[in-house]
């Protein structure tokens, strides 16, 4: 860090740096590192000029930027049609980046200069045959870097001397021979640059072009397995290929399933513009923002929004926007809310860290301004199963976007409409106002053109199947998912069909009534038809619970207070706590409920066994 500034002036810049015995000047056109995010890789910059206020008090740099192989998108690599070294820098010009810097944040300046290439080599066919030997090491515990003594290994020295000319072509220079560390720069195109720092006497080697035996080295005896070095493992080539579909019905049956990606995204182009809008704009204005989106269970929202990733992802590509950078997380897979974190801060920096040292680090970054910041887009899947006690977590999820050097844009995706209002209450409703988008339940007219959509003109179902099988589930959800699985074991039903094959070969209504009936009419759907008219109505009451709540789980005192508004509502008295509580362990012998211990009372928690289309279709049947 800076010490302090001892002169300013228009043309040059005095700076004390820890570490170091006498000050340092900093001059237009030298090279400077800028302190960042990350300690140990902080920002290279050069210096284009220096200016400050008319008292002097705030002086400032303005700096072209350059950035590291690491900060590069995968996709402009593959335009250099080699593979970058690791300590290669590149010019970088951003839309949004701030090209003003306070003096403060220099670290120390560091030297670049152009690294020579005989020209023949430049011309040769072998010129790119060169490797580089790499060592780490620390200078002042400010920065890393790598230090690279380029040798030239050519196969064929013969066709370069052909000529008669000296023979040593790549001689090191007079700085690498006085002991100067090079790391490889990228700068403009054709030339290549090095960063230098000098080293102490007693660590001056010059460099040797005949190799020499290592006294030191370990003998390798015969037999000996040797480890190979950056061993990747790797999956074994399949000895057959996949096996293609035999039939139509096959064929269908792979499309169908949930896991296949469907050439197109029907039923939600609405939904998909007003996302991609407003992701677009919060990249391009280098603004943050969150919004909030919801849903029952198979609607399309995590698809819709994987989509609206993908093609602003290409956009970045071919520069049509800035860059950005992409996170996902699932309350799913997390043991634990606070874990989201952890994830988080892995994914934004590699950095590893407990969650509560990585909820301050988080913190710290979205609060504090930096000059070489990236848009961060954040997707939130199942938001509801991140719900903590004190509400922090989703709490911070919704607030990072509201700071104003945050850069955050979050995108959440739950089950409820009102979750936020109805967990954070009003400690952050009041403020954040979150763009809201709802996905409603697809139609039996929306679900019959997903079908025809994925299918893609094979031509497996009878039309009157298609629209049997799109009317039961549009009915009871609006399930997309639920829909290609019946359609999926109806294909089954008719392959394996001998009893009633179809006339057309073709999944027709049968088979589809079939596929319904083994979807619903399992053991746990004929208790609950069973069931006793109280017992119906709790099971209802759960699920009207948790649909207010937005999770999985309520206590029996919430339920309790659900089943009794159910019960004046069909017009039946109210049963008191003590037969409330005997029905709920009546549905939890039968395995329906999953309930916690019953010494707990009306606090247990109690949970759902069966799916909930599952309930509804059963109390529907009657």
């Amino acid at each position: 860090m800076i010490d302090s500034v001892c002169s300013l002036c228009v043309s040059s810049l005095v700076i004390s740096v820890e570490g170091l015995p006498r000050p340092t000047i900093i001059i237009p056109e030298q090279h400077i590192l800028i302190e960042g995010d990350d300690e140990d890789n902080p920002y290279v910059a050069k210096v284009i000029r220096l200016f400050g206020d008319g008292d002097g008090e705030q002086m400032k740099a303005v700096v072209q930027w350059f950035v590291r192989v690491s900060e590069v998108p995968l996709s402009k690599l593959k335009l250099l049609g080699r593979e970058p070294h690791p300590q290669e820098i590149f010019h970088y010009q951003g839309r949004i980046c701030d090209d003003e810097v306070n003096v403060e944040s220099i670290l120390r300046p560091v030297q670049v200069t152009v690294a020579c290439v005989h020209p023949k080599v430049l011309g040769h066919k072998m010129c790119t045959n060169i490797t580089t030997d790499v060592k780490s090491i620390k200078f002042k515990n400010y920065f890393s870097f790598a230090v690279c003594l380029i040798r030239n290994l050519l196969d064929n020295q013969q066709d370069l001397n052909s000529d008669g000319e000296d023979e040593d072509e790549f001689v090191p220079s007079q700085k690498e021979l006085n002991g100067e560390e090079e790391i490889l720069v990228k700068k403009g195109r054709g030339t290549t640059a090095v960063f230098r720092t000098p080293r102490s006497k007693q660590k001056t080697h010059s460099l040797t072009r005949t190799p020499r035996k290592n006294p030191n080295k370990k003998q390798i005896m015969p037999g000996t397995p040797r480890t190979p070095h950056q061993a990747t493992p790797s999956i074994p080539c399949r000895s057959l290929p996949t096996r293609q579909p035999a039939n139509i019905l096959e064929e269908a049956r792979a499309r169908l399933h949930v896991s296949s990606v469907p050439e197109s995204l029907p039923c939600r182009e609405q939904e998909f513009q007003d996302i991609y809008s407003f992701v677009e704009s919060k990249i391009i204005d280098g603004t943050g923002g969150c919004m909030y989106i919801s849903g029952v269970p198979g609607t399309g929202k995590t698809a819709t929004v994987h989509e609206v990733m993908r093609c602003l992802q290409h956009a970045a590509d071919v520069d049509e926007i800035p860059t950005f950078h992409f996170i996902e997380i699932n309350g799913m897979k997390m043991t634990d809310p606070h874990q989201a974190y952890v994830q988080i801060l892995q994914n934004l920096t590699g950095q590893k860290a407990t969650p509560d040292h990585a909820a301050a680090l988080l913190d710290k970054r979205f609060n504090n301004p930096a000059p070489r910041k990236q848009t961060t887009v954040l997707l939130v899947d199942e938001l509801d199963l991140l719900w903590t006690r004190k509400q922090n977590v989703m709490y911070n999820l919704f607030d990072w976007p509201t700071q104003r050097h945050a850069r955050l844009v979050v995108l959440t995706i739950a089950n409820t409409m009102d979750l936020p209002e109805r967990i954070m209450i009003n400690r952050v409703a009041s403020r954040l106002g979150l763009t809201r988008m709802s996905f409603q339940p697809y139609s039996f007219k929306q679900l019959q053109q997903i079908i025809m959509s994925r299918l893609n003109k094979v031509k497996a179902f009878e039309e009157d199947a298609l629209q049997l099988v799109s009317r039961k589930v549009a009915a009871l959800s609006g399930d997309a998912r639920r829909c290609l699985d019946i359609c999926r074991r109806a294909t089954e039903i008719c392959e394996h069909s001998t009893t009633n094959p179809s006339a057309t070969g073709l999944v027709g209504m049968s088979h589809v009534m079939e596929a319904l009936n083994e979807m619903f009419s399992s053991a746990y759907i004929t208790a609950i038809k069973c069931a006793s008219m109280q017992e119906q109505l709790f099971l209802r009451a759960v699920i009207a619970e948790f649909r207010r709540l937005g999770l999985e789980e309520a206590t029996f005192q919430q339920v309790f207070v659900q089943h009794q508004a159910l019960c004046r509502l069909e017009g039946l008295q109210p049963i008191s706590v003590s037969e409330g509580l005997a029905v709920c362990q009546r549905l939890g012998a039968c395995r329906l409920l999953l309930l916690e211990p019953s010494r707990l009372g009306v606090l247990q928690r109690v949970r759902l066994n069966v799916s909930q289309d599952d309930v509804l279709y059963a109390l529907k049947a009657d």
